[in-house]
């Protein structure tokens, strides 16, 4: 279970964006009685409601899980290939645009 779960941050989240906890359920695929017991610690919430939820409020997975009182998988090795190859072909093309 959810070691603790920020409803204050959420909500402060919620309200910045004009949305409601009705809509942040809806999102993420869930009965509003079901989000209204994550909130309480009382219902897991899954990652792919946690990513629904930091899509929505526009934040990093990392942080809605932490809020939600959860730790967010680790990045799988292929994600991690993945960034760095992204940033190994940022450094190239940063280099190519010096050497012109």
């Amino acid at each position: 279970m959810a070691l603790f779960f920020d409803g204050a941050w959420y909500d402060q989240r919620l309200s910045e964006r004009g949305l409601s906890r009705a809509v942040l359920a809806a999102v993420a695929g869930m009965a509003e009685t079901d989000l209204a017991l994550a909130f309480k610690d009382q219902r897991e919430l899954s990652m792919q409601e946690i990513n629904a939820f930091a899509e929505l409020l526009g934040v990093p997975t990392a942080e809605a899980a932490s809020r939600a009182g959860m730790r967010p998988p680790p990045p799988s090795d292929r994600d991690r290939l993945a960034a760095l190859e992204d940033r190994v072909a940022a450094l190239e093309a940063q280099l190519a645009r010096l050497s012109l």
